[in-house]
Formats: C-alpha cells, structure tokens, sequence
C-alpha cells in the first residue's frame, strides 16, 4: 500500500506540487475569473493579456500585461502575430510569473490574437523551467467563420510540440448539451464552466489525498510527453450512480475523440463513506475495457463526507500519438453486458487485478 503522508513538520506547502493555472488572452481570462468564483484549492492563478482593460477586469492575483509598446494595452486585434510579438516583448515577466511552478495549465481560446499568438510562447517558457505543462484550449464554435477556424487549427498545430499535454475542447460539441433557447452570453459561460472542470478535474486528483491516493508522480507517467489528451468529469446519484458517472465521464463533450486504444489512463472516484468496492469495479471494467492491453492505468479513490449518496469520476486518456487519432472520433460504443464466466468470476474476486496491485505497491 502507498505510504501515508503522516502529519509531521514535512506537511508543509512545499511539500506538495506547485500547480499555476494561467488564462491567456480574453478567453483565458475569463476562465480564470470563473475557476477562482469556483473557490478551487491548491492552485495559484495568472492571466496574461494584451488588452489592459480585460486585464484590469480579471480577478487573477498575478497578472502579466504583454505588448505595452506592441498594442499600447487594446488588444491584439485578433491577429495572432500580434499576440506572439507582444509576449516575446514581456518574455521576461512571464518567466517571472510561471518560475517555481510544478504543473502549469495555459488555457485561452484558440482562434483569437493574444491567445493563438501568445500562448504557444507561455507554454513554451513553463515547459523551459521545468513545469509539466498542460495546454486546455477551445477551437471555436463554427458560425465564428472559417478564418477564426483556420488560425485556429495553425496555432494548435504550433502548440502541439511546446507542451506535455494538449487537451481540446470543440465549441460546436458543447451545444449538444445545452437547450435551443440558450443565449450566446450563456453558451460562452458553458465554456468557460467546461473549461474550469477539466483543470479543476486533474488539479483534484493531485491536492486531495484518497484512501488510494494519487499523487504528482502518477499525474507525471501519465501526461508526460503524451501529446493528446482526453479529459472527462461524470457525476451519478441513485442506484447506478457509478454506471452513470463511468458513461458521462467517456462521453462528455471535453472529449474530441473515443478512448479507444489509449496507451494511459488516469482515473479517480470520489463518493461519500457510502462507497463501495463492487461500485469502483463497475467503473473501472466501463473505463478501461477499450485501452491498449498493455496501457498504463492508474486509479484512486477519495471519500468525501460531503458527497454521500453521489460519485464524481475524473478520467484522463493519453497515448493517442502512436495511433491514428481520428480512428474512433465521436463513437459511442454499445453497452457491453457481462458473461456468465464474469459474472461467476465477479462474486469469487471482489478486487480486480489492478487495483490489487495498487494497493499492494
């Protein structure tokens, strides 16, 4: 079993990973102001911008204002050649900002100035001091038009190599989830709550401590150098609860593409005292029956006081690099019913063989 961290005097901040969360450009700002309305815990926020105005308007408590001499503070016009000439203008004051940062997620919207331009240059600097650099970034809803699309997809392209990590999050895919009447103010909030989530999901697995935990190193062999990455948060109440968690977290709209053949996987429950061991292996056959045999699975499991009579399931799925990545994109795979061997098989084991080993290590 893992050791337990006890509580003596090396239970102090630095102790634990050093997660910077940076929003850059209007969208990354925004996005900011939302997770910290959210109250998450155990990460510190900064918003870089070349608009002074949205700048001034975010609560973010580091802020980097880029471009002073570039765009005079209004903004890069969306033009994102603009947006990469005012953040090697302020190189420097963003190494100030990222520097001692173990984990950084830079976040914006893709298809804007300051983001497309700027980002790829603050992933970039995280990544040169050491940081596991994540990159959760938006590709714009189809009626923004297809100019806005293609500088877009040119500057995810650029991006791909400057981080760990890369997570995207298709707009249209969002308006599978919300109503006809929804307005286009509620529709970008839809956004930035979707984006909140998915930072909130990993920052999660690393600040809370599980009866099996997951630490920063298990976060590290798994969005190490993995390229692309899937990221899903499901919830379940009732008696599916974990059955309806698994499905949501593998068919939310933050995934662009099936987890089919996915070399790594991450996943944490988290339930109230209520619980139970036949539950997270319910969850577990649902999550990893589509991985690569050979795929590197890590789970944990939290109890929350706080949520008894409802699961949280945070899924993370890497590896997609070596395989085709548009092989399984927007499939649903059908239900798969159990034997009558796995079902005989279930009431002798009541741990699978995974999490056996967890445990054990």
């Amino acid at each position: 079993m893992p050791a337990r961290r006890e509580k003596h005097d090396f239970m102090g901040e630095d102790v634990f990973a050093r997660i910077k969360v940076v929003g850059v450009g209007g969208s990354g700002s925004h996005a900011v102001n939302r997770m910290l309305e959210s109250k998450i815990k155990g990460v510190e926020f900064v918003a870089i911008n070349t608009d002074a105005q949205d700048l001034h308007h975010c609560d973010a408590p580091v802020k980097v204002h880029i471009g002073q001499t570039t765009t005079r503070g209004l903004g890069a016009g969306s033009d994102p050649e603009l947006g990469k000439k005012s953040a090697e203008e302020n190189k420097e004051d963003i190494y100030n900002a990222l520097k001692d940062a173990d984990m950084a997620f830079v976040t914006y919207g893709a298809g804007g100035g300051t983001g497309t331009g700027a980002g790829p240059i603050v992933a970039e600097i995280a990544r040169e001091l050491g940081a596991l650099t994540v990159a959760v970034v938006t590709k714009p809803f189809s009626f923004e038009g297809l100019r806005r699309k293609k500088i877009a997809e040119e500057g995810i392209e650029e991006l791909r190599s400057k981080v760990d990590t890369l997570i995207i999050i298709p707009n249209d895919r969002l308006l599978q989830v919300i109503d006809k009447k929804t307005s286009l103010f509620d529709a970008f909030s839809v956004v930035d709550d979707v984006l909140r989530q998915g930072v909130q999901g990993i920052s999660d697995l690393i600040t809370q401590h599980g009866m099996i935990n997951v630490d920063f190193a298990d976060v590290k062999a798994i969005m190490a150098n993995s390229g692309s990455a899937l990221m899903g948060i499901g919830r379940g109440t009732g008696d599916s609860r974990t059955l309806e968690a698994a499905k949501q977290a593998i068919d939310s709209p933050l995934l662009e593409l099936s987890i089919d053949g996915a070399k790594g996987i991450l996943f944490n429950v988290t339930g109230g005292p209520d619980l139970g061991m036949y539950e997270i292996d319910e969850a577990a056959r649902i999550i990893t029956e589509a991985a690569d045999p050979d795929a590197n699975i890590i789970f944990g499991a939290v109890i929350d006081e706080a949520m008894q009579g409802e699961v949280k399931i945070t899924v993370v799925a890497t590896g997609f690099d070596e395989v085709a990545l548009g092989s399984g994109a927007h499939r649903r795979r059908p239900e798969r019913r159990a034997t009558k061997d796995e079902e005989e098989e279930k009431e002798e084991l009541d741990v699978p063989a995974f999490i056996r080993k967890k445990i054990k290590s």
